[in-house]
């Protein structure tokens, strides 16, 4: 395969070894709480968490349900926001960003997958992957439909561009995802249960498309409950009731060059 982006060293991003945020990683939790107030009490659903992330790894996050694994993932990406804690990604503190910058900053820094796909069903696939380009205002206008057509060809879905989403499967439509995430060429992605929705040939496919980024120097995080495949990547994190248990950090053994 093609590669599809150009591999970024650290020190594109990163002066003297830290970034502009003050940390070494590319991901950093420091002392991460998540606490709810429910009908039913109050809920932590994440206890004081410490967790680094390096350029180029490829980590599973794992637990069960209600663990905390999908509260992590929203912590990361922006979707949420901690009680308190500090989660700080490449150049950015993201807790100091207001809703608005939090929603421009993740459009260009980190894609996102979800288990049920969110397409805009109104939309065309290739209308789809342009969303994100537009909504940033990345790159010249002329370009993004070249470039979303580019990454459904990646993604073996480029005979399809034009159709609505409703008319093909679901392990298409969670290609055409995976296209849509990398629309802006981010250094993260971010997947929760993304071949959850899916059969085991589908998600093996899924599965080897994230192998083939991650070789081409992206850094990806996958909430998943299949252990097969939680046990190929090259970290794997337990949560248990809000708490790493295992696999805090190690040193990405990964080539920067």
């Amino acid at each position: 395969m093609l590669k599809w982006f150009k591999r970024k060293n650290a020190s594109d991003n990163a002066s003297n070894g830290r970034y502009k945020n003050g940390s070494e990683h590319l991901i950093e939790l420091r002392q991460v709480k998540k606490i709810y107030e429910t009908a039913a009490g109050t809920f932590v659903a994440l206890n004081d968490v410490d967790l680094k992330v390096d350029t180029g790894e490829f980590v599973a996050v794992i637990g069960k349900s209600g663990s905390g694994k999908s509260t992590l993932i929203n912590m990361i990406t922006g979707i949420d926001r901690p009680t308190s804690g500090d989660v700080l990604v490449a150049n950015t503190a993201v807790g100091v960003l207001n809703e608005g910058q939090v929603a421009v900053w993740r459009g260009k820094a980190i894609g996102v997958v979800f288990q049920f796909f969110q397409l805009l069903p109104t939309l065309t696939l290739i209308e789809n992957i342009m969303l994100p380009m537009d909504f940033c205002n990345m790159y010249a206008a002329k370009e993004r439909r070249d470039r979303a057509l580019h990454l459904l060809e990646q993604v073996d879905m480029a005979r399809h561009a034009d159709k609505l989403p409703s008319a093909v499967s679901g392990g298409e439509q969670q290609r055409v995802a995976i296209a849509r995430a990398l629309a802006n060429d981010p250094p993260i992605i971010a997947a929760d249960e993304p071949t959850g929705n899916l059969d085991s040939a589908t998600a093996e496919t899924v599965f080897s498309l994230f192998e083939n980024l991650v070789d081409q120097g992206k850094t990806i995080l996958m909430v998943t409950h299949d252990m097969d495949l939680a046990r190929r990547v090259s970290r794997t994190i337990s949560l248990v009731d809000g708490e790493i248990v295992d696999g805090a950090h190690k040193e990405a053994e990964v080539s920067h060059a």
